[in-house]
């Protein structure tokens, strides 16, 4: 007899994530909080209004209160939902929604998991080159807080989960000026993240900066403040150039 091989772990992260996805598509109809009127909002905020209007409009008092490349993420989000209902992405927003206004908020949650999925699968390739475990890459797939949060209570976390996972794998390939950049994107997405910056800024200074000669080290710093500034300007600089906007960017940062 032959043994069998087991699953790689790409293939398992694939697997946990397909059953994780049917288990999120049996939790539509469940409950849902007051995120799901945000997002909502959101979506037809960014659809229906100029860009100069997005942090202004008062028309709810689910203000945008995310970082300028979420509501980008939103207005991409919010491009095919005429196709499903016009009224969906019309201001102002329906008091009592229809299901299918549900549905296809659930799916685009579900749908922006695939860069959970793509992240994860990325790191199981670096750890199985390493020979570490990835049993906890394949866990984040079936985390209960995302499957909670992101699917009943109604968040995007598994994005944004991904993009900080993303930023990792760029870190554990050596790529530390692409980690530091998707990272800075992160930020520029949901400014909670800041929490995890203080780590980010003291291990790509002694990896990045360090070790290499003052000349070359000062070099590369300047290098990294350059590639995340160039991030936050492209994020903030369109919004910051509407005058009065500062101040309701100011929010941003208030946790």
């Amino acid at each position: 007899m032959t043994a069998t091989s087991s699953p790689s772990p790409s293939s398992s992260a694939v697997w946990a994530f397909a059953t994780a996805a049917c288990v999120k598509l049996l939790l539509v109809p469940t409950y849902r909080s007051t995120d799901f009127d945000v997002h909502r909002y959101w979506l037809a905020l960014t659809h229906a209004l100029p860009a100069r209007q997005w942090y202004t409009d008062a028309s709810s008092v689910w203000t945008l209160d995310y970082p300028p490349f979420f509501a980008y993420f939103s207005r991409l989000l919010a491009l095919p939902a005429p196709l499903v209902d016009a009224s969906l992405v019309s201001i102002p927003v329906s008091d009592a929604p229809p299901f299918a206004h549900l549905l296809y908020l659930r799916l685009t949650v579900a749908f922006s998991d695939l860069l959970l999925l793509a992240s994860v699968l990325l790191l199981a390739r670096d750890a199985r080159r390493r020979r570490r475990p990835s049993l906890a890459l394949l866990l984040v797939l079936w985390s209960p807080a995302l499957i909670a949060v992101d699917h009943v209570h109604f968040q995007y976390n598994g994005f944004l989960m991904g993009l900080l996972l993303l930023s990792l794998h760029f870190l554990e390939q050596g790529r530390d000026l692409a980690g530091g950049v998707v990272f800075a994107a992160l930020l520029c997405s949901k400014h909670l993240f800041l929490v995890a910056a203080p780590v980010y800024f003291v291990y790509l200074f002694r990896h990045f900066c360090c070790g290499r000669g003052v000349v070359r080290g000062v070099g590369r710093l300047v290098l990294m403040g350059a590639a995340v500034a160039a991030v936050f300007i492209a994020a903030f600089a369109p919004f910051v150039y509407y005058y009065g906007q500062v101040r309701e960017l100011d929010r941003l940062i208030q946790f």
